[in-house]
């Protein structure tokens, strides 16, 4: 006997659009889950029968399914069937709460502060820099960067493109994004929905401005991107963190801060938390979802390297099931070289056009010749070419780090393989660290201090290291020196 049909996704499925029919699946079921349509425990109808009322393959159900299992969407039940995972909170057409509009402030006030008495970037210098998850920009080939340069500065002078344009940048690169998010990610945007930035910081920076005003809560883990926390209290928030349970954000906590001030934002890095490294669960994701509709707080989602994955294929963003909700922040940094300075914010259209404001009066407009040179990159195929090459890298170094890491230090540290990005994060159990970190720049060894992740002086502290950007000769050297200062502290 065939199920019922629980998942009505005929009209959001369009053979016509680039983004794959798997993934149009995916996103569809995601946001059912979401918007309480499926609800925990619900059957799916089987492969077969979901594929013949769809009018698709069966293959694709199929690995549309296997995918969703994998993330964590859906779970199987054997010859039962496959069905919605049971760990989900209850759906959100279930609460009483009514969800309170995400408004942007007409006339965003600021404040002058005084800066930091350190940095928030490593300064260029002698010695061994470990980063905080860099890629190695050697990688990237120049001859196909300078082609790039070389056609976009030909063809921007001969159409007249030199000009002052758009603050939100460039249309080619606009629509390239666009393409690409839809294609890769999920997310059914246009280029209308895309602002590029001078990365992802300047991206950031950009929303919060948009979106807060002096006094404003807004909540961010107790691990975290001090950058991020350092753009929001520049502009006179309110810093609210909560704690972390097993690496991600813990749920009650953000729910009791909610009910404890007036949150007007949260700011995540849910694709791998910054810096523990841990993904943001499918079950944690939408009781956040369930209570940015609640208490009408944004979303600030900053998918800081959501290409780099080595274990399975990673979970859709959360702006894919929830536009009208989460603010998206991307980078493309990680792809290229970060000197590059290439960065976007996609939103809903309010949002974009505050943030063109914004631009328009802090910089005029982005650098047209470098966006066209990026959007050739995306359009011909390049970068998908060099994603493809450097992940292969990526995940050898990563393995051979690994290796090195437990050879070296042994019991006296802990850390978990990332299942992607390009860091780890390591404990030193009963190591003074503040000693230890003091001991390697005697040394010549510089890195992030422990404390810089710490919006909350109570978290748990510990290093983020990156490993892409080294050669193998080069990231032994880093371990050797910090092996040499963990044991010069006893």
């Amino acid at each position: 006997m065939l199920r019922p049909l629980y998942v009505t996704l005929g009209d959001r499925i369009d053979p016509a659009l680039s983004t794959p029919i798997y993934l149009q699946v995916i996103s569809a079921i995601v946001r059912d889950i979401e918007r309480g349509r499926l609800a925990p425990g619900t059957f799916l109808p089987g492969s077969r029968q979901l594929a013949a009322e769809l009018n698709l393959n069966r293959k694709t159900i199929v690995l549309a399914y296997e995918e969703l299992i994998a993330q964590g969407w859906l779970q199987s039940a054997g010859t039962r069937g496959t069905m919605v995972a049971t760990s989900f909170p209850d759906p959100v057409s279930r609460t009483k709460a009514q969800a309170q509009p995400r408004t942007i402030p007409a006339e965003p006030q600021y404040r002058i502060l005084p800066p930091p008495a350190r940095p928030l970037a490593l300064p260029d210098g002698d010695g061994i820099k470990l980063d905080e998850g860099a890629p190695d920009g050697r990688l990237f080939p120049t001859e196909v960067l300078a082609q790039a340069y070389r056609s976009a500065l030909h063809r921007s002078s001969t159409d007249n493109h030199l000009q002052y344009r758009d603050p939100l940048g460039t249309q080619p690169l606009r629509t390239a994004i666009a393409e690409m998010l839809r294609h890769q990610r999920g997310l059914a945007i246009s280029a209308e929905e895309i602002c590029i930035t001078r990365g992802s910081q300047n991206g950031l920076f950009l929303t919060a401005q948009a979106l807060i005003r002096p006094g404003d809560a807004v909540i961010v883990e107790a691990l975290t991107y001090e950058p991020a926390v350092a753009a929001f209290r520049m502009l006179g928030a309110k810093i609210v963190p909560v704690p972390l349970t097993d690496g991600t954000i813990d749920i009650d906590a953000v729910e009791q801060a909610c009910r404890q001030h007036k949150v007007r934002a949260i700011f995540l890095t849910p694709h791998h938390q910054f810096p523990t490294t841990v993904q943001l669960r499918p079950d944690r994701r939408l009781a956040l979802l369930n209570l940015a509709k609640q208490f009408g707080f944004a979303i600030i989602e900053d998918d800081y390297d959501h290409e780099f994955h080595f274990a399975s294929q990673p979970l859709l963003p959360m702006a894919a099931y929830a536009p009208d909700h989460v603010i998206y922040l991307g980078s493309l940094s990680k792809l290229l070289i970060p000197a590059l300075r290439v960065g976007y914010v996609a939103a809903p259209v309010p949002m974009i056009r505050a943030l063109a404001h914004s631009v328009s009066v802090t910089d005029g407009m982005g650098n047209t010749v470098t966006e066209n040179a990026v959007a050739d990159l995306i359009t011909s195929g390049a970068l998908r070419r060099h994603a493809r090459k450097v992940r292969k890298i990526y995940a050898e170094r990563r393995e051979t780090f690994a290796e090195r890491l437990k050879a070296t230090f042994g019991e006296r540290i802990s850390f978990a393989m990332p299942d992607g990005g390009l860091a780890f994060w390591v404990r030193f159990p009963g190591t003074d660290l503040d000693a230890l970190e003091s001991k390697a720049k005697e040394l010549g060894l510089r890195f992030a201090s422990s404390r810089s992740f710490m919006a909350d002086p109570n978290a748990e502290r510990g290093l983020r290291i990156g490993f892409a950007s080294l050669n193998n000769r080069e990231s032994e050297r880093a371990i050797t020196v910090l092996a040499t200062a963990l044991n010069s502290i006893g």
